[in-house]
């Protein structure tokens, strides 16, 4: 199974390195980075667990949470967040899931075991406040993520959310924004009164909100 954008991401309970999560109410009114790792104790793991840990506080001024997830023991977990915090100068700090079963990693299609029978590849998830997936990501085991990337798409769906805006090739917060195609001209001068500059009859740049 693999989950498409827009879809509702699936409730579960597991155990985690902070207890019992039950994800929704965990998730509350908040966005969510959820993502999973293949295996503790595993040099790429080390260095991306510590790098969210070193940027939580970047993820919360966005209203997100972080929640990982490996196929390992909550005492592993436990265990191998100080090799992350030797690494990486900090140690986990967001709830780390315990399925040794694979239970919720077949369920967000975490598992590929044409890849890896018996580990999740890394996989992350963007969920917004309504429980629905907006961004989906699949790394192969041997390849750390990017965490700006990750940033720069929050920032982006956080920025476009009910405003009829989208994003270019390579914008990161400040640059301008691309006025929606379903947008007239006629209402896009209601919605942005400064105007517009107009590259193509179907690509107008607008500087972007603010807040």
């Amino acid at each position: 199974m693999s989950l498409q954008l827009g879809e509702i991401a699936p409730d579960f309970t597991l155990d985690s390195t902070e207890g019992k999560i039950h994800f929704h109410e965990y998730a509350g009114d908040h966005w969510v980075v959820f993502f999973s790792h293949p295996k503790d104790f595993t040099p790429v793991c080390t260095t991306e667990l510590g790098a969210f840990a070193r940027r939580k506080n970047e993820f919360e001024t966005r209203n997100t949470r972080l929640l990982g997830l490996s196929v390992d023991s909550v005492e592993d977990h436990k265990r191998w967040s100080r090799d992350v915090e030797d690494v990486g100068g900090t140690a986990i700090n967001y709830p780390l899931l315990a399925d040794p079963d694979l239970e919720v990693a077949k369920l967000y299609g975490m598992f590929h075991p044409k890849a890896d029978p018996k580990v999740t590849v890394r996989s992350v998830f963007i969920i917004d406040p309504n429980k629905k997936v907006r961004l989906t990501l699949t790394y192969p085991p041997s390849a750390g993520r990017n965490i700006d990337e990750i940033l720069r798409v929050l920032d982006s769906l956080q920025l476009t959310e009910g405003r009829k805006l989208t994003t270019p090739v390579d914008w990161k917060p400040g640059d301008d924004a691309i006025i929606a195609p379903s947008v007239s001209d006629e209402d896009a001068k209601t919605l942005h009164p400064g105007g517009w500059k107009t590259l193509k009859s179907y690509l107008r740049l607008v500087p972007a909100p603010k807040n």
